[in-house]
């Protein structure tokens, strides 16, 4: 930390990891309090306030996310990566939860600060995400001894081409709940708020997900942001969904208080099958190049692409028979084609079962990264001295 009279400066990068953004923090630059740490990096972000105009944050639960770095506590990893939601209206930060796009920045990262040593052509960054105790294998491409920052790949949601990092999730089942079906079913049943019955499946990998058809919320399948978070009455049936789902996954107690900004899981994705649509881009995706349609619901609105961890458990999904995912998606194999409002995403899980569930030996996917700015954060001084 630097101290500049009334305010005080602490480390941070600013980084893009897939199609969100977020802040880079060391734990070693920060309060070792808890409760004191999460009041600077809230204050850091201008939290609480929805536009977060006094602060790094975006505006957007896309891009007020927080990576906490600090020294591997796990044999194998080179670093620990803790994920934090950072709430837009209030004072919290969500640790219940994980981020898999910013993992990508996170690798990147590493491999820049010197965690790991540069190997050609591909260097492992081996990750132990603290939120949900594994192990995330980052691939950085390097060349000629330095990070490949150039390259062909490109991702919908965010302009341009460069190297692709591939994230991959050994062992990805059950990581919040231990079980990849934590009902144990492949579909369950919830009753809105309205008496409307509907099918859910409810699917653990890398983040726990309810899956709904898109048909049983009167959707198609293909809308886009303005679609969804404008309808209101929509919005509420889908949170009364997924505090259902919550509550059966034992992620959610039925008689505590719940909503998008305190809760984030489980997250929800509306799924449908694949139909010709027309992107947030103004491009056409046709039915015959995706395999299945997905809107991915985040902390109470329709996410601008799509999250890599509900991109990954509807891979695994897919797989598993009798799971709506699995019912609807044009494809059952290793690989999906999502269509989200953006564009497209590739995803891939390799699944097993056994006596009792399914087994997610490795979910993985494709991504980008790039550090945007590095330097010091600047809050004022009196509050490292606030009571918690």
């Amino acid at each position: 930390m630097y101290g500049f009279g009334q305010v005080v400066g602490i480390p941070a990068v600013m980084m893009r990891g897939g199609t969100s953004k977020g802040l880079v923090l060391r734990t070693c630059d920060l309060p070792s309090d808890g409760a004191l740490r999460d009041q600077v990096i809230l204050r850091m972000f201008g939290s609480p306030d929805s536009n977060q105009i006094d602060g790094l944050g975006g505006g957007s639960s896309l891009t007020s996310k927080l990576a906490l770095i600090g020294p591997p506590s796990h044999p194998e990893a080179h670093i620990d990566y803790t994920f934090g939601q950072v709430s837009l209206d209030k004072n919290i930060i969500d640790y219940k939860v994980t981020c898999g796009n910013l993992t990508a920045a996170v690798g990147l990262y590493a491999a820049e600060e010197g965690y790991v040593p540069l190997a050609e052509p591909i260097t492992e960054v081996k990750i132990y995400n603290t939120n949900i105790d594994k192990l995330v294998i980052a691939e950085i491409p390097v060349k000629n001894g330095a990070i490949q920052y150039e390259g062909q790949f490109s991702i919908a949601g965010v302009p341009g081409e460069s190297s692709r990092i591939m994230l991959n999730f050994p062992d990805a089942g059950g990581t919040f709940t231990r079980k990849t079906l934590p009902t144990g079913n492949v579909v369950d049943t919830v009753q809105a708020g309205d008496g409307r019955r509907m099918e859910i499946s409810i699917v653990d990998c890398v983040n726990t997900i309810v899956f709904v058809n898109a048909r049983d919320v009167g959707l198609a399948g293909t809308e886009l942001r303005e679609d969804i978070n404008g309808n209101a009455a929509l919005l509420d049936t889908l949170e009364q969904i997924r505090v259902e789902g919550g509550i059966l996954a034992g992620l959610i107690r039925p008689d505590e208080p719940v909503g998008p900004g305190t809760h984030s899981l489980p997250k929800l994705v509306i799924v449908a099958k694949p139909a010709d649509y027309v992107t947030s881009a103004h491009e056409m995706i046709r039915a015959a190049d995706i395999d299945i349609l997905s809107r991915y619901i985040s902390m109470g609105g329709l996410h601008r692409a799509h999250a890599v961890g509900g991109a990954l458990a509807l891979a695994a999904a897919c797989q598993i028979p009798g799971t709506l995912p699995n019912r609807l998606a044009a494809s059952s194999g290793s690989a999906v084609r999502i269509g989200h409002p953006s564009g497209t995403m590739y995803a891939e899980a390799a699944v097993a079962s056994t006596a009792s569930d399914w087994l997610v030996m490795r979910a993985a996917c494709g991504r980008t990264a790039r550090r945007l700015m590095a330097g010091d954060a600047y809050i004022p001084a009196a509050v490292l001295s606030a009571p918690n």
